[in-house]
């Protein structure tokens, strides 16, 4: 992984598909260690984190982790997600933040050297052509370690640097045995209800930074 001291860097997060990636090599993000990670490599101007939310829950369980994010150093960007049926009558939800990120990437280039993209999105290679055009270098993270590529070959080729995530399990990776022990629910005598929403944490500060609860 080559980055220089004096470069200005910028960190693009798909959300989703980051989450995806770990949780297909098996371990959780630690985001304050990425953070520190990257910002002893080079000139970190900003970390943006894209994601869609589903706003009509009363509780959504990634909240804490955007609350977390966005009070540590990290530049949140979301949006409602979208609910549909399909065809066969299944409900299902849609938040694409891809244009939002590329929008993002173009406006912000100006000012960057350096972009790193956490995605292995195909979608992606005509904004990472579109950087490469006015000067830029454009780092891909994402990884080829898993049964199936979560990276699109065409973008891991047109980037000037691929970074497997999995390489990079040891230095921004969560500890398992870090985990807080959950506290035991005390028995009512009585089923829980379904449809009882979950607490929400209050306390950022004991937040264990993760994509966990995604």
């Amino acid at each position: 992984m080559h980055f220089y001291q004096n470069e200005r860097v910028a960190l693009f997060i798909d959300g989703a598909n980051l989450y995806a990636t770990s949780k297909a090599l098996g371990f959780d993000i630690d985001y304050k260690r990425l953070l520190t990670h990257f910002r002893g490599k080079c000139q970190l101007i900003r970390a943006l984190y894209y994601t869609a939310l589903v706003e009509d829950q009363e509780y959504s369980s990634i909240r804490p982790l955007i609350d977390w994010l966005d009070y540590n150093g990290f530049t949140m960007v979301t949006k409602p997600a979208r609910e549909f049926t399909d065809a066969s009558g299944r409900r299902k939800i849609k938040g694409n933040m891809d244009i939002d990120l590329a929008v993002d990437a173009m406006r912000l280039a100006d000012n960057l050297d350096h972009i790193v993209l956490f995605s292995g999105d195909g979608d992606f290679r005509p904004l990472v052509v579109a950087l490469q055009q006015r000067g830029k270098r454009v780092s891909v993270v994402s990884t080829l370690q898993t049964q199936q590529p979560m990276v699109a070959d065409e973008l891991r080729r047109q980037s000037d640097q691929f970074i497997d995530l999995a390489d990079l399990e040891t230095v921004i990776g969560r500890d398992p045995a870090a985990r807080p022990a959950r506290e035991p629910r005390a028995y009512s005598g009585s089923r829980p209800s379904s449809t009882a929403p979950a607490s929400p944490r209050t306390s950022f500060q004991d937040y264990d930074v993760s994509e966990e609860e995604v």
